[in-house]
């Protein structure tokens, strides 16, 4: 199916205007842009591409969601739990949501095996899903179980009221004891799986670096973060010429399967309820300790 934007009074986002306009509803939109079967103009965008008149956009003309979301019994750490949101330590190597090539043991699979009370906001297949970390990166999220509250707590981080701090292990030895990367990042146009910084349909990214260990060929450091893009971190890391550790994306090693090297260790916020303050903290995964613990007898 071909269409081509017209009428337009102003540019709308990607997946309101298909919803609008095909038999399709706007979940069913998002997954097909997660499966990269929509085209804008012969190139993949995200669902909040803002599209224009005269952009020709083409999608299936059937299309059956090949994902039968369903609770899985896999064990998640739940670090925290109430009638509004929980706060889980997702593990290294599980996808946050389902999506192209993830149908399940994802962590939304995992929560629905737990309970039902999630929220709504991000569709069918991101129930309760706020924020994201890549499925190679560890650590805590944040999951909403009711509408409202998933609203507050989208404000928080787009306010930047919500405090998460990143570890990393970054490949070279940073000379500097802090840093504050502000560096716009956008997707790569030779590869659309990569991020990149650029000036070129980019937004604000900004990533606050401290030092926390200096090892031969290697540095432990501490990210706090302003904004949210993808990859931000892994981005800034590899722009700064220190990148991620093990990261198979951003990095032209060898990687194992663990992948990078990067660990969501707090996050810090007031409950949208309550108004509690909220801290919660978990510890490095075990792989990660043990080759810190390598670099230790090499010193």
């Amino acid at each position: 199916m071909k269409i081509v934007v017209s009428e337009l009074e102003e540019k709308e986002r990607l997946d309101k205007y298909l919803s609008t306009h095909t038999e399709y509803s706007r979940n069913k939109i998002e997954q097909m842009i997660e499966e990269g079967l929509i085209l804008v103009d012969r190139k993949l965008e995200r669902s909040s591409f803002k599209i224009e008149n005269g952009m020709e956009i083409d999608l299936p003309d059937d299309y059956e969601s090949s994902t039968d979301l369903v609770g899985e019994n896999i064990d998640i750490e739940i670090l925290y739990e109430d009638d509004y949101l929980m706060v889980v330590n997702k593990p290294s190597g599980m996808v946050v949501h389902p999506g192209a090539g993830n149908a399940n043991h994802t962590l939304v699979n995992a929560i629905l095996g737990h309970t039902k009370s999630l929220s709504k906001i991000n569709g069918e297949f991101r129930p309760g899903i706020v924020h994201r970390i890549d499925k190679d990166t560890s650590g805590v999220l944040l999951i909403a179980k009711t509408d409202k509250v998933h609203e507050i707590l989208s404000d928080g981080f787009k306010n930047k009221t919500i405090k998460r701090v990143y570890v990393a292990l970054l490949k070279g030895e940073v000379p500097s004891s802090s840093a504050t990367i502000d560096a716009p990042i956008g997707r790569d146009k030779h590869d659309r799986k990569k991020m990149c910084v650029t000036k070129e349909n980019s937004k604000e990214a900004v990533s606050h670096m401290k030092v926390l260990k200096r090892f031969k060929g290697y540095t432990l450091v501490e990210f706090r973060l302003e904004t949210g893009r993808t990859h931000q971190i892994r981005v800034h890391a590899k722009y700064i010429g220190y990148p991620v550790y093990n990261d198979p994306v951003y990095t032209n090693d060898k990687t194992t399967p663990f992948g990078q090297f990067l660990h969501a260790k707090s996050l810090e916020f007031t409950h949208p309820i309550t108004h509690e303050n909220m801290y919660f903290e978990s510890e490095l995964p075990d792989e990660f300790n043990d080759f810190l613990n390598t670099l230790e007898e090499t010193k």
